[in-house]
């Protein structure tokens, strides 16, 4: 077997032990690597942001120079001439609204200048996707406003369409690459955020959002309540095949004190919980990337089927998660970011230690820092966390008890008590206008019409992706 074959093995059973929540032969390392990448390649952030092809080389260099497990094949996920060829508004450019060593910016807008207006609920609660299309895009590109040209306008959508095959396509042959190169295992695969976020990130701004919470929270419920299928559906859509890596959930500002106790119990987790228990039913798990401190809803992640997530730890307190959630999920995460960019080498190793011993001990935890690791951190610092865990978080070897891909059992999800369904959609997800509808613009049909709905619909995806990527991804 091929040298760096055996040793993406190795690292693979590695990384799916810990995160089934058992003990593999030593901690698994998955550093979510963003600029840091271009400083030690020796790239600028504008070179890894507008030209993902540096991008991709900087993350094989750093998996080939590093002894990492498992690493994300582009974690700078913004890519700037995608960006840039549909207009969108929401982004600062590294070397053109931002100088070209700073990481991109998501610039959030005014209140007054949110892209979905209070008034507009109904809206993007009866038909989601077309929402997307008819009223958000035009919003949040220059390039397809309603007062832009029809050549530009049209241009952009196929320019944009384009460019996302082409880094997508690109995206996969780089899995390929690190794995064929350096043994390195792609960290995750599939995008999710929760419906309540979407809102906050990309709709009406986080004080629009929390003005409607208190204004009309029926309406906010009912919008989760709409993006929720949608959400799911494209969870799963972009998922990994194989289903062993997990669907990367990005988890924003709706926690405590950004939203109350009540909003997040009754809106938050409510229409959240049960996209997380319909992966788990198509046997993929989910990472919480849970940035900032989650500690008050820890409670509430416990309620999940075992196993379904793993948990990661940004500023929620390390003894809370182990004493509420490290019997049930495996935990990453927790050495924090101002320690890697301002520490010694010596002061992040005491720390890795801190975290070792309180998560780690029987298994179950995968070394990462506290959040996405930017171009302020110091080579030394990151290289001390790397050297450290290698030494230290070596466990006595044992038996595997199996890397089986843990499948849906009845019994599994009742552990987590009763949760609330997915809502059906009006629009079955994963299209965007119903085969149903567009039979009706046919007058007759000599064939068989089951091969024109199939296709029909397997093209209807491509349009239905590409917008919900462009809310979720770029």
């Amino acid at each position: 077997m091929n040298e760096k074959v055996y040793l993406y093995q190795e690292r693979l059973k590695r990384y799916l032990t810990a995160m089934r929540n058992e003990k593999p032969d030593h901690i698994p390392i998955r550093p979510f690597v963003a600029e840091f990448t271009a400083k030690y390649a020796g790239y600028t952030c504008q070179e890894v942001t507008h030209d993902y092809r540096k991008a991709f080389e900087a993350v094989i260099k750093c998996a080939r120079d590093f002894d990492w497990d498992a690493v994300v094949p582009n974690m700078v996920y913004v890519w700037t001439g995608l960006t840039q060829a549909l207009g969108l508004k929401y982004y600062a450019v590294p070397g053109v609204d931002i100088p070209p060593d700073t990481p991109f910016q998501y610039l959030e807008p005014s209140e007054q200048k949110a892209f979905m207006k209070p008034d507009e609920y109904n809206l993007l609660i009866d038909d989601p996707t077309g929402f997307l299309y008819n009223v958000w895009l035009p919003r949040v590109s220059t390039e397809i406003a309603e007062t832009a040209p029809p050549y530009r306008s049209r241009l952009a959508l196929v320019k944009g369409a384009m460019a996302m095959i082409d880094y997508f396509n690109a995206s996969a042959l780089q899995v390929e690459r690190m794995r064929r190169e350096t043994g390195t295992v792609s960290a995750i695969a599939g995008i999710l955020k929760a419906p309540l976020d979407i809102i906050a990130d990309k709709l009406r701004g986080y004080i629009g959002l929390v003005k409607d919470l208190h204004r009309q929270p029926e309406k906010v419920f009912e919008a989760c309540e709409a993006l929720a299928p949608h959400l799911t559906k494209v969870a799963l859509m972009t998922a990994d095949p194989g289903k062993k890596v997990p669907i990367g959930f990005w988890m924003h500002r709706s926690y405590v004190p950004f939203i109350s106790m009540s909003h997040f119990k009754n809106i938050y987790w409510r229409t959240l919980k049960p996209i997380i228990e319909e992966i788990w039913r198509h046997d993929n798990q989910v990472l919480f990337y849970a940035e900032g401190d989650w500690t008050p809803h820890l409670d509430s992640f416990a309620e999940l089927p075992e196993g379904s997530i793993v948990f990661h730890v940004d500023r929620s307190d390390i003894y809370e998660v182990r004493r509420k959630l490290k019997d049930k999920f495996c935990i990453s995460g927790g050495i924090p970011n101002w320690l890697l960019s301002i520490g010694t080498p010596e002061e992040v190793s005491r720390y890795c230690k801190k975290v070792i011993d309180v998560l780690a001990s029987d298994g179950g935890y995968i070394m990462d820092a506290s959040a996405i690791i930017q171009n302020d951190a110091k080579v030394e610092n990151i290289k001390a966390m790397t050297d450290f865990t290698r030494s230290y978080g070596a466990y006595p070897l044992r038996q595997s008890k199996g890397l089986e891909q843990r499948s849906y059992s009845k019994e599994n999800l009742d552990e987590a008590g009763p949760s609330e369904s997915i809502p059906k959609s009006k629009i079955k997800p994963g299209v965007c206008i119903p085969w149903e509808e567009k039979r009706k613009e046919l007058p007759r049909i000599y064939g068989d019409e089951s091969i024109l709905k199939r296709i029909w619909e397997e093209i209807e995806s491509f349009g239905y992706l590409f917008i919900w990527q462009v809310l979720l991804s770029f």
